[in-house]
């Protein structure tokens, strides 16, 4: 298993030096992402469709394409390019989309629910995981994707974990079904569980996967509710950069444990996580006109949709398959564990 990921990791670098040697080799690959990316926010216009992110709907058409048509070879340094470079640089911009204010409208016991409920269930995740049986790999992405903000920080967490690109879609894959019932699910329950307006948008923002699903849940409770779940999800979000350093650490430990060289026992430099906390730093001390914003967010929006057809054009359905139910599994009781626990927590701090 090590050799395969040494091989892989060695299938990658060769693939990024080629791009350094040759700029324009990226541009197939690079119109082919985008285009799907594009094809993506198309569909969203489409009855029924808008209520999954266009993130979501990219990976799908691109393990469509792969698996239907076949990704031609001349597009896979440019798709290459997308998975890493475009996908960090996303990752980066993010960060314009929270500040230091909002972090501070939640409030430090919106803090604590929040960072609580995070710890816990990456760890229940990734405990629960080897009870079962799944690689620690894909254990530690649905963990991520499920704690923290779904797809984004599915891939976010893949540049230390450094899993296949068949657990990233599997991974993005459980996210999205459970996030999407949560979207669905939790309007139904602010009356039945005598939760306020406030207390119902910090539950929702702390326990919901994606963004977009947050929203979209947050704000059936009224306006109130869906600004706060807004802002707490977006507090959520903050985490992902100490959440990805630490993991680096780990794995960095656990590469010198097993006796790796230095070039793999070394933490990696996340260069992109330090950008997030740097924008978020510049969003809390420039105010920045609203279409400005706007079309920053629409920009991350897209380069992280272009990221993620990017993974589906490297995914294999047959390899996806091979996984068998218990990652599946797994996402349905991470699922279920941090909607509790993050219940739990919000009931005992209203």
């Amino acid at each position: 298993m090590v050799a395969h990921v040494d091989m892989a990791e060695d299938h990658r670098t060769a693939k990024v030096h080629h791009i350094k040697a040759h700029p324009t080799a990226i541009l197939p690959g690079l119109a082919l992402t985008a285009g799907i990316a594009g094809l993506a926010f198309g569909l969203r216009q489409l009855p029924m469709v808008g209520v999954l992110s266009p993130m979501i709907l990219a990976i799908m058409i691109g393990i469509g394409f792969h698996n239907l048509i076949g990704t031609p070879a001349r597009a896979k340094p440019g798709v290459a390019f997308a998975m890493r470079r475009i996908l960090r640089a996303a990752i980066v911009l993010l960060g314009l989309q929270l500040t230091a204010a909002q972090i501070a409208e939640v409030g430090a016991t919106g803090i604590a629910v929040i960072a609580l409920t995070l710890v816990a269930t990456f760890l229940f995740i990734t405990w629960f995981g080897r009870l079962i049986g799944v690689e620690r790999g894909l254990a530690e992405l649905i963990a991520a994707g499920t704690s923290i903000c779904g797809a984004s920080a599915v891939i976010a967490t893949n540049t230390v974990t450094r899993a296949p690109d068949e657990d990233v879609a599997y991974a993005v894959a459980c996210v999205t079904v459970f996030g999407s019932v949560a979207m669905f699910l939790y309007p139904l329950l602010p009356v039945v569980l005598g939760l306020s307006p406030h207390a119902y948008g910090l539950w929702a923002g702390a326990s919901i996967h994606e963004i977009a699903q947050v929203v979209a849940a947050a704000y059936q409770g009224g306006p109130a509710a869906g600004e706060f779940g807004t802002i707490a999800k977006l507090s959520r979000v903050m985490l992902l950069a100490p959440m990805v350093i630490g993991l680096g650490l780990i794995a960095a430990r656990r590469a010198t444990r097993l006796g790796h060289g230095a070039s793999r026992a070394r933490p990696p430099m996340p260069w992109f996580v330090l950008g997030f906390l740097a924008m978020v730093g510049l969003n809390s001390v420039v105010t920045m006109p609203a279409e400005m914003k706007s079309a920053l967010v629409l920009a991350t929006t897209f380069m992280l949709s272009m990221a993620l057809a990017a993974m589906g054009l490297e995914t294999d359905i047959a390899k996806l398959r091979a996984k068998g139910l218990r990652p599946f599994l797994l996402g349905l009781a991470g699922f279920v564990f941090i909607a509790l626990f993050a219940l739990a927590l919000v009931k005992m701090t209203a």
